[in-house]
């Protein structure tokens, strides 16, 4: 047992773990159990596991030691998770796996989140903050305000999807930050965008996740929800933005905006184009299609941040084939090859880590 370790964090031993052993324990919470069976018939357990950082799937397999106590694992269920770690591209293997829960000191410590990543996402919040303040059209600043007001706890413990990208506790708001960042840098360049309008769509873009995608108070373990699993987050965001548009006009500070150009129904029938088609395509899951400039370039800020946060996971888990270049890591679509440094700058790719990894795992 690796009693005098602290644990690291998930996204660390992803980004550690190569073909040589790392022995390191992890501190992480149990979200749920999934039977397989491989090609030849033989049963094993998928274990997802979640921290502040991120997911990890464990495969058991039934002639383990631990197959009978992974079968009887609670949800919930915190736990110190030790092993000597191996990646290859399946995945992440922990040989000679114990665990035992947490005491309740450390829970609380666990619960708390990693510091890291706290601090990214208070910092992140805070320019969500200032960004919405910003907004200068009277209507869709009060908006925003009611939003963060009324769901700013939510929102701050919601991730931004279940998988692939800003899967995380609090991955919405380090989502959102970013493409506020980008939006309010591209405005400028781009004079015919209504920043207004933008940055109220990027804030609002992916809320009806709230339901989809959010955690408990307590925990790092996505809850579902009929709401989410039924409607999902799109038919979600747009009644949510209607139910805080109609509380808005039913305001006292609506009444100043009677003269506003443009009317408030077009305002609004403007911003719910944006959620409905941030996916840009039907089969990705938009109603309709983007019709206006600020629907094009939130749908290319939405998609450029997560891809870029793919990446940013691929490089960190991927398994090199030969010198600078990495086996493909779903759901990119390709093989990943090293990023070209920046002049006088270190590679952006851990080449300790990659070293470990130089041979396809068989």
């Amino acid at each position: 047992m690796l009693t005098a370790v602290s644990p690291i964090t998930i996204a660390a031993i992803k980004e550690q773990a190569g073909e040589i052993p790392i022995a390191a324990a992890i501190a992480a919470q149990f979200q749920s159990r999934a039977t397989r069976t491989t090609k030849a018939g033989k049963p094993y357990l998928e274990l997802a596991f979640a921290d502040a950082t991120g997911n990890l799937i464990l495969k058991i397999w039934s002639d383990s030691p631990t197959y009978d106590a992974a079968a009887a694992l609670a949800d919930g269920t915190i736990v110190r998770l030790e092993a000597e770690w191996t990646q290859n591209q399946y995945g992440i293997n922990p040989n000679h796996l114990t665990w035992h829960p947490l005491d309740a000191e450390t829970t609380a410590d666990f619960l708390a989140g990693d510091p890291a990543t706290r601090d990214k996402q208070q910092r992140d919040f805070a320019d969500i903050l200032s960004l919405s303040q910003s907004i200068t059209d009277p209507r869709l600043h009060a908006l925003c305000q009611r939003f963060l007001t009324q769901m700013g706890d939510r929102f701050r413990r919601t991730a931004a999807a279940r998988k692939n990208h800003h899967a995380r506790r609090g991955g919405l708001v380090e989502h959102v930050a970013q493409m506020l960042r980008s939006a309010a840098a591209l405005c400028p360049v781009y004079p015919e965008l209504n920043r207004d309008l933008l940055l109220t769509g990027v804030l609002l873009h992916d809320c009806g996740k709230l339901w989809e995608n959010a955690y408990p108070e307590h925990g790092f373990a996505q809850i579902h929800s009929l709401h989410g699993e039924m409607l999902g987050h799109i038919p979600l965001g747009i009644e949510l933005v209607n139910k805080l548009w109609r509380d808005l006009l039913e305001s006292p500070a609506a009444a100043a905006w009677a003269n506003l150009k443009p009317a408030p129904e077009e305002t609004r029938l403007h911003l719910l184009h944006l959620i409905a088609s941030h996916h840009g395509q039907f089969e990705f899951g938009s109603p309709v299609l983007p019709r206006t400039p600020e629907a094009f370039a939130l749908h290319h800020l939405d998609n450029l941040d997560a891809k870029l946060e793919m990446l940013r996971d691929a490089y960190a888990q991927a398994h090199e084939i030969a010198p600078g270049i990495f086996d493909r890591v779903f759901p990119l679509p390709a093989n990943l090859v090293r990023p070209l440094p920046k002049t006088g700058e270190n590679p952006s790719v851990d080449s300790d880590r990659s070293d470990q990894s130089s041979a396809p795992d068989n």
